[in-house]
């Protein structure tokens, strides 16, 4: 089977609870475009989810949030900026995945592609922020971004996005993210294979 015979598996995570959340929105206009392209897409609910450190990792709200990394091959980050940074909303989910469970890295290779919401003029701290813990996490984070500025513009009432160049820019970062997630897809093992992690694994073997 080709790399482009299966579709790309993306998990959305978002950074607000409001009720009308504009980052959910985002990501959920997102989804609908990637999903058109032939993704397959999956979001998590933050709402049940305890503060990291509160909560064993068994929780089940904890479990799900890492089956999902593990099932998705990209993600996409969206918050609001929240004084001048990501919410804590969005930072904890992202700090309830660890860089690996046992032998499983859950984030480890997969594409990142990361968007943020303003409610004024349009600012980069909170995807730069983003990108800062998509390479922490060892993701591949796409060049290409999203942020929308004064998000109560932006949408209908119904939910979804109005026309705008804002919306061609989530199109251009969403169509960018399936394409790396394609094109890297039977690539992985070879980019994250790292020389001191071989050497550690040969002196433990000893």
């Amino acid at each position: 089977m080709s790399n482009f015979d299966r579709p790309p598996r993306i998990l959305f995570l978002y950074g607000s609870l409001r009720e009308r959340s504009y980052s959910r929105l985002l990501a959920e206009e997102a989804a609908r475009i990637i999903s058109d392209m032939g993704a397959e897409v999956k979001f998590f609910d933050p709402r049940e989810l305890p503060l990291r450190g509160q909560v064993e990792e068994t929780h089940p709200s904890v479990q799900q949030l890492r089956e999902l990394s593990q099932w998705s091959e990209g993600q996409v980050w969206t918050s609001p900026e929240m004084h001048g940074n990501v919410t804590g909303i969005l930072k904890n989910q992202i700090d309830w995945i660890p860089l690996n469970i046992g032998s499983v890295r859950p984030t480890q290779g997969k594409t990142l592609a990361v968007m943020q919401v303003s409610g004024g003029s349009q600012s980069f701290n909170a995807v730069n922020t983003l990108r800062i813990l998509g390479r922490w996490m060892r993701m591949f984070t796409i060049p290409n971004q999203s942020s929308v500025a004064k998000a109560y513009q932006e949408f209908n009432e119904d939910g979804t996005m109005k026309d705008s160049p804002y919306r061609d820019r989530v199109i251009d970062v969403m169509e960018e993210l399936y394409k790396f997630t394609l094109l890297l897809r039977d690539k992985i093992d070879y980019l994250t294979d790292r020389h001191s992690e071989r050497k550690a694994k040969a002196i433990n073997n000893q």
